[in-house]
């Protein structure tokens, strides 16, 4: 049988993900949990503690193998919160999986709220400043977690407002290669390391899928690929549909991440997407 079409590096490596221990060799699917008042495609319906939490083991019945929980909205536009606000929304959530036997991510890019997150049970942080604040590389460090290191020109509230790049595919690898060596240096082994080339984070429609088109290229660094394509504004611009109505596309955008070497799928809907790659297995045997 086929490797799944993953190059021969990665063949037989693991996902150092604090205790648990994730096979590269076959895709991941992490869910998404939105504990904002004000995200793109769900906001408030998941606020509350209640709600998120169940949210959360509803993703994992469904087949997540991993849950990002964010307590600060990313999507174009948005402010930022402060870091009381992000750990009031967070903890409560992590305190109420606590029992779940799967790995849990946060989704920040606080140093304060990384270290409080990790005590608190948290085994990943998905960062979209790659760990770029000051103290954020040694928060990390301190513990056995992974990291996913994102590139995103801008802030959220400006970064889609005519984003420019000499050559978008370049410069991307030279910032995520950038930040592979800075953990490394920190003592973050590569083993707890992925990366996510930012789709919609500071890029244009032409950006994004030219980045999808070269995404084998970022398997080329050596960790894995995360792909987050589920629900994003750029499935609108080509479908016309509303946030609620791009499940279709964000398939179609799995499938393809799938093909051009991600092995991790970041999305909304993770039974459907379990399908996706049932069949793109299949295809592949």
């Amino acid at each position: 049988m086929k490797k799944a079409g993953y190059p021969a590096f990665f063949i037989s490596r693991q996902l150092h993900i604090g205790r648990y221990r994730l096979a590269a060799t076959s895709p991941l699917v992490m869910g998404v949990v939105n504990v904002t008042p004000d995200s793109f495609s769900d906001g408030g319906r998941f606020f509350d503690k209640s709600s998120a939490v169940s949210h959360a083991l509803r993703l994992v019945e469904d087949g997540a193998d991993i849950v990002d929980i964010g307590g600060e909205s990313s999507r174009p536009g948005a402010l930022p919160v402060s870091e009381e606000e992000e750990l009031k929304r967070i903890l409560p959530v992590l305190e109420g999986l606590k029992g779940i036997e799967k790995p849990i991510s946060v989704d920040t890019r606080r140093p304060g709220v990384m270290r409080e997150a990790l005590k608190a049970g948290a085994s990943m942080i998905n960062d979209i400043d790659a760990l770029t604040a000051p103290g954020a590389l040694e928060a990390v460090a301190a513990s056995d977690c992974a990291v996913c290191l994102m590139h995103k020109k801008g802030e959220p509230a400006t970064m889609q407002q005519q984003p420019h790049y000499d050559d978008v595919v370049r410069e991307v690898l030279d910032f995520l290669k950038n930040r592979i060596d800075a953990c490394e240096r920190a003592g973050i082994a590569r083993e707890r390391i992925v990366i996510d080339p930012g789709f919609g984070f500071g890029k244009t429609l032409e950006h994004n899928l030219t980045l999808l088109r070269n995404l084998s290229k970022f398997a080329g660094l050596g960790t894995p690929v995360l792909a987050g394509w589920s629900r994003k504004s750029s499935l609108g611009r080509i479908t016309g549909r509303p946030a609620g109505e791009r499940l279709p596309a964000s398939l179609a955008m799995a499938l393809l991440s799938l093909q051009s070497g991600a092995t991790i799928l970041r999305v909304h809907e993770v039974k459907e997407t379990r399908d996706v790659i049932e069949v793109w297995k299949a295809y592949q045997a």
